[in-house]
C-alpha cells in the first residue's frame, strides 16, 4: 500500500510554526515590513548554475512560458525601488532537478533587504536572528568571520583569486577528483571548495564567509580586499558544514547587471542550456533602488540545524518524490 504520510513528524511541524512566529516577531520589532510577491514570472534567473522550473500559462489567450521563482529577489527589488523601505518575505522557491539529503526542488526561503545597511550591519542582524532561532539547541552563538580566500588557502594551500587553471586541475587530481571540467576555472574552484572547504565550516561556531572570487559576484558589487585583490562583496553563512544563507551588498548599476545577465546567457548558449529572458522590469527599477544589503536564508535548512537533523525530508512534509 502506498504511504500517504509526511516524512517529518509532528514535532517538526510544530517547530516550523514556532520558527515562523519568531521570525515575524523579530522583524516586527525592527519595523521591517512583511511583503508578498508573485511566485510565477515572465523572466527567470540567468545564473548558469541554477535551473528554473518552467510553467505554461495563458495571457490574453496566448500560451506563454513563464518561470517559478528561484528567489523573490527581482520582485522585492522593484518594491525597494518604489519606496517600500526595509522588507522581508517568507515564500516558496523552486530550483529544477535539485534533490538529495539537503536539497528539494521546492523549498522555503526567508529573504530580507535593508536599505542603508552595510554587509557588516547585516551580519550583526543575521547573528541576532540565529541566536533567537537556534538558542534552544546551542545557547549563545558567537559567529566568526572568514574570507573565502583564507578558508581556501588554509585547507588547500592555494589562493583561489590567483590560482591558474592548471594549478586548480592539479590540486583536484592530487586530491582524487578526476572529473574533467575542461577550461572551466571557476568550476574547478567551486568543485574544490564544495569537497574540501565547505564540509569543514561552522562546527565550532557559525562562519560568515566573506569576499568571494569576483566571478561569483552574481548580483553583488565588487570591491578590493585588504590585499588589493578584487572580490565580490557578499557573504555566506555556514553551520555544521551546511550553507544556510547568502548575502550581497546589492548591485544597483543597471548597465553592469545587464552585462552580467547577457554574459550568463552567452554561457548558457555555449552549454546548450535554455537562454533566459531578461527581467526588464528589474533593470528599469534598479536606478531608483536605494543602496542596501540583502540576504536569502533557507528556512528548511535552518530547521534541520535547529532539530539536529541531517536529512531535509525530516523537516518538510512531502518532498518532491512523494508530492
Amino acid at each position: 500500500m502506498m504511504s500517504y504520510q509526511p516524512t517529518c513528524d509532528l514535532n517538526a511541524l510544530k517547530a516550523r510554526a514556532t520558527l515562523y512566529q519568531q521570525i515575524r516577531q523579530f522583524f516586527s520589532e525592527r519595523q521591517v515590513l512583511e511583503v508578498e510577491t508573485p511566485i510565477l514570472s515572465q523572466a527567470g534567473v540567468t545564473d548558469v548554475h541554477l535551473a528554473s522550473v518552467q510553467a505554461q500559462r495563458h495571457m490574453a489567450g496566448k500560451k506563454q512560458t513563464h518561470y517559478l521563482q528561484t528567489s523573490p529577489e527581482f520582485a522585492m527589488k522593484r518594491l525597494l525601488a518604489s519606496g517600500s523601505g526595509p522588507i522581508y518575505q517568507i515564500c516558496k522557491v523552486f530550483r529544477d532537478d535539485e534533490h538529495g539529503r539537503k536539497h528539494n526542488s521546492e523549498f522555503t526561503m526567508l529573504e530580507w533587504y535593508r536599505p542603508n545597511f552595510s554587509l557588516q550591519d547585516l551580519m550583526h542582524e543575521t547573528a541576532d536572528l540565529l541566536n533567537l532561532t537556534l538558542a534552544e539547541r546551542f545557547g549563545e552563538l558567537r559567529p566568526v568571520v572568514l574570507s573565502y580566500k583564507h578558508a581556501f588557502m588554509d585547507r588547500l594551500d592555494l589562493n583561489p583569486l590567483q590560482a591558474t587553471l592548471k594549478q586548480l586541475k592539479d590540486a583536484a587530481h592530487r586530491l582524487g577528483i578526476n572529473l574533467d571540467l575542461g577550461d572551466d576555472r571557476l568550476g574547478y574552484i567551486d568543485l574544490l571548495f564544495s569537497h574540501f572547504v565547505e564540509p569543514s565550516l561552522g562546527f565550532d561556531a557559525p562562519v560568515f564567509l566573506t569576499d568571494f572570487p569576483p566571478e561569483m559576484a552574481s548580483l553583488a558589487k565588487t570591491k578590493q580586499d585588504e590585499d588589493g585583490e578584487w572580490v565580490a562583496a557578499r557573504f555566506e553563512v555556514y553551520i555544521e558544514g551546511l550553507e544556510l544563507a547568502n548575502a550581497y551588498d546589492e548591485l544597483v548599476d543597471a548597465a553592469v547587471l545587464r552585462s552580467r545577465f547577457e554574459a550568463d546567457n552567452f554561457e548558457r548558449e555555449k552549454l546548450g542550456l535554455h537562454v533566459m529572458p531578461l527581467d526588464e522590469y528589474l533593470l528599469a527599477a534598479l536606478p531608483n533602488m536605494p543602496a542596501c544589503s540583502g540576504i536569502a536564508l533557507g528556512i528548511d535548512r535552518l530547521l534541520m540545524i535547529a532539530q539536529n537533523q541531517v536529512q531535509l525530508e525530516k523537516v518538510i512534509t512531502f518532498p518532491a518524490s512523494i508530492a
